[in-house]
């Protein structure tokens, strides 16, 4: 997160010594990522976060790709998800390739038996039906319809839901997630044109310190694999921290669309960026204004990347047969664009009501076992007239 943040108790300067109230010293921990180059917070512990006690199962959780070089578009029923108990058990995972993992989860509990966290990837979670709260070391972050929540990687979090009927699309991304470096500036301020600013953002609240030893269940996902530690003190002793390395969220509906007088293709609506793939929101505008605008997408070739929509609400102008909760996924070397007659029912049309968040991806994605359980199977034929 290219901004500074903090809560709680901190000493005035860095790596020295800093006194608990009774005696004894906090323990400091530099919390970064791409070794000593990338984001970091510091942050102050009542008992070292290295006592671990004990070492249980692994189990392993890699995807089992059944399609690996797949050349046609698809359309995935997202819905027919079965709701789970365990959150990490919810997760299905969908489509995947080296640098991230697409899937959907429809968890009905909380998790709060045990504490988690992924040691491979940033997170990004975007709730579809639910609310709740994300609890980590580093605060708490109020969630609801619409949110996306950016997870660094390490962040050891539970999540508390309000509600058994919960939807989520998640995604695990092996480089970081960043805003759009087009919309900051050198020192890392969203720039005036950018279609959100900090203040959208949902920082942590409300820090939780746990002044507890004992046993405590951790599950950490590492190189594909669930590994189960026990930990001997609570992971929420922080007494607090400061840096640019935390937990954020980030209200679909606080997106502002770019609009213009033509068509303007996918990059306006980006809202997250890796160096493997983009995310973009799409969202309520105003149509293109140009006497003679069409406002559909034209057809496009995705050359270098394969394109994923994943569909939130409203009315999906350039789909024909689309619904909540439906996944499309248009492979790069082929074509794609609107629908037959969606062109034709664009014009004239002043706005649109729709949500939808998009994934596109610079290496090919490869289709599990469980994505061809809610596939279609006539999607790449909707474009033919009479379909």
């Amino acid at each position: 997160m290219p901004f500074y943040h903090t809560l709680g108790q901190i000493p005035p300067k860095r790596h020295t010594q800093f006194e608990k109230p009774d005696g004894g010293l906090y323990y400091e921990q530099l919390f970064g990522t791409i070794g000593f180059d990338g984001m970091s917070s510091l942050l102050y512990h009542i008992y070292r976060p290295t006592m671990v006690k004990e070492v249980l199962e692994s189990v392993n959780m890699e995807p089992k790709v059944a399609v690996e070089k797949n050349m046609l578009s698809r359309k995935l029923v997202g819905f027919d998800i079965a709701p789970t108990d365990d959150f990490i058990e919810s997760r299905v995972p969908l489509l995947v390739n080296k640098d991230v993992i697409f899937g959907l989860a429809a968890p009905r509990r909380s998790l709060t038996d045990y504490f988690y966290k992924n040691a491979d990837s940033d997170e990004m979670l975007f709730i579809h039906r639910g609310s709740g709260k994300l609890r980590t070391m580093l605060g708490t972050i109020p969630f609801e319809y619409g949110d996306y929540l950016v997870i660094p990687r390490g962040m050891i979090y539970q999540i508390e839901f309000d509600t058994d009927d919960n939807r989520l699309l998640f995604l695990e991304s092996h480089t970081p997630i960043y805003t759009p470096k087009r919309y900051r500036n050198h020192f890392g301020q969203l720039l005036e044109h950018s279609p959100f600013s900090e203040r959208d953002f949902i920082l942590p609240r409300d820090l939780e310190t746990h002044d507890e030893k004992g046993e405590f269940l951790m599950k950490i996902k590492k190189q594909g694999s669930l590994h189960s530690l026990v930990y001997a003190s609570h992971p929420f002793d922080v007494v607090g921290w400061d840096g640019y390395n935390f937990p954020y969220g980030f209200s679909i509906f606080n997106f502002e669309p770019i609009t213009g007088r033509i068509h303007q293709p996918p990059p306006v609506h980006q809202t997250f960026q890796t160096d493997a793939f983009v995310v973009c929101s799409f969202c309520p505008r105003l149509y293109d204004y140009h006497p003679k605008a069409i406002p559909a997408p034209y057809n496009h070739s995705n050359i270098d990347s394969d394109e994923v929509l994943y569909y939130v609400d409203g009315d999906f102008m350039s789909r024909n047969d689309i619904a909540k909760g439906h996944i499309t996924l248009h492979p790069g070397g082929i074509p794609h664009g609107p629908h037959p007659g969606a062109m034709e029912r664009s014009i004239g049309k002043k706005e649109t009501q729709e949500y939808a968040v998009m994934v596109d991806t610079f290496r090919p994605l490869m289709l599990t076992e469980q994505a061809m359980r809610i596939d279609d199977g006539k999607y790449y034929k909707s474009w033919l007239e009479g379909a």
